[in-house]
Parts: C-alpha cells; sequence; structure tokens
C-alpha cells in the first residue's frame, strides 16, 4: 500500500471518529439521567456495549471512505460516493443529539428511517468505486438497522 492511501485512511478514520465524538457528547449528556428512567425493550444491549461496537464501526467507516477517497476525487463516482457518506455522518451525528440531546425518540426514529436509507445508498456508491469498501459499511448497516428497530420500541413503549 502507498504512503498516500496510509495518509487518506488516518485523516478518514480520525474524521469518522470525530463524528462519533460528537455523537458521544450528546449521549453523555442524557444515558445517566433520562434515559435510566424510560423504558426500553428486553433486547435492549448493555450500556457500555455502545462504546466499543460504534468505535470499530467508525473505524471501518473510515476505512471504507479512505479507500472511497484514495480512487481519485476527481472522479465523479468518488464524488457521489463520498457525498453520500458525509451526508449519512451527519445524520449519524444528528440521531444523537434528537435522541439523547433532545429526548425526542420519535423524531430520532424518522431520522434515524432516512439514515439507514442512506447508508444503504452509500454502500451502493462506494460499491461502484471499490467493493471493499461496500463490504466494510454492512455491518454498519446492520446495527444501524437494529438501532431503529430498538429506537422504534423505545418510542413506542413510551
Amino acid at each position: 500500500m502507498s504512503k498516500k492511501l496510509y495518509v487518506k485512511l488516518l485523516i478518514s478514520i480520525l474524521f469518522c471518529l470525530s463524528v462519533g465524538a460528537i455523537g458521544a457528547i450528546s449521549t453523555q449528556s442524557s444515558v445517566d439521567g433520562w434515559y435510566t428512567t424510560i423504558n426500553k425493550p428486553s433486547f435492549n444491549p448493555p450500556n457500555w456495549i455502545f462504546a466499543p461496537v460504534w468505535t470499530v464501526l467508525y473505524i471501518l467507516m473510515g476505512i471504507a471512505a479512505g479507500l472511497v477517497w484514495h480512487k481519485g476525487f476527481y472522479h465523479k463516482w468518488v464524488q457521489t460516493a463520498l457525498y453520500h457518506f458525509g451526508f449519512q455522518l451527519i445524520l449519524n451525528a444528528a440521531w444523537s443529539i434528537l435522541f439523547f440531546g433532545m429526548q425526542q425518540p420519535l423524531w430520532a426514529l424518522i431520522e434515524i428511517l432516512i439514515l439507514f436509507t442512506i447508508i444503504l445508498l452509500t454502500i451502493k456508491w462506494f460499491k461502484v468505486v471499490d467493493k471493499r469498501a461496500a463490504y466494510l459499511l454492512i455491518p454498519y448497516a446492520c446495527w444501524v438497522a437494529f438501532a431503529t428497530l430498538l429506537n422504534f420500541e423505545i418510542w413506542r413503549l413510551n
């Protein structure tokens, strides 16, 4: 692998982890307060699992974005793929703000449905550019699908 690829991977991973940090800040404000008081479904994972799972997912997302970026930002398909990726990252951070920061499970549910759709579109465009990058986003899509179900159940129970 070339030095340019390593640099792009590192920048992409750090960028994704930074977006994750924004979500974590919003999450921390409610995870020990409001979140403990609401009804949750029986399949709700323990709180400690979220940070390591999201860290791994952000690293995978960063690697995927770096692989796509390395194909050449001048290319229309790369630009389209990274545009979708950036949009889903914004939605990713917004979900934490809506759900935990603003304590609005219904708005967060609507938003996560949009997020999931954009993730699927991002996978589609990443596959056009680099199939490995698309496959790296599959665990993220699966986790967000689970998070959508969890969000729905929390909204329903409360």
